[in-house]
Order: C-alpha cells, then structure tokens, then sequence
C-alpha cells in the first residue's frame, strides 16, 4: 500500500533583484537593456518591479550581460527576514 505524501506549507520568500541598479551602473535604459538580451521592456519592468519572475534563461543572459554571478543580481528575500538587499559576499 502506498504512503500519502503530506504537504509541507512553503515558506513565503520574494524574489529579489538589483537589475535597476546594474542599469544604471551601466548607463542603461529598461529598452536598451532588453534588446541587448533579446527581451522586451515590459519584461524588464516587470521583473525589476518583482510583478514576473524570470526563467533561468533571462536571469542567465542578464548575469552574463553584467559579467557577475546571477546571485549578484537576484536573491530570495525570507518574509521575516526584513533585509532589501542581497546577502554579502562570501569571496
């Protein structure tokens, strides 16, 4: 007889981003950076503003683009936690 599988209730965490920030280091604008990764500006909006989270794909191409580490970019936020930027470097 098989066991049932009981759920276990997920923790709430947000995906995080500093993709504004990284523009504007970078000179920027939400269009120019969507065409350089071959996406469109609303895309851009709407993960900057945490409304879409992002396939692999883009958060990829965007850590590429950046020349950083993809967690540079985007980090889960612990709904307890409090903090609105990524946890520091280890290195």
């Amino acid at each position: 007889m098989a066991e049932k599988c009981r759920s276990v209730p997920m923790r709430r965490v947000r995906l995080e981003n500093r993709i504004r920030v990284f523009r504007a280091e970078h000179r920027l604008t939400q269009r120019g950076l969507a065409q350089l990764i071959g996406v469109s500006r609303k895309t851009i909006s709407t993960i900057e503003v945490g409304r879409f989270v992002p396939s692999t794909t883009i958060a990829l191409l965007l850590a590429r683009h950046f020349e950083v580490p993809v967690e540079e970019i985007f980090w889960l936020e612990d709904g307890g936690s409090g903090t609105s930027e990524p946890p520091a470097s280890t290195d």
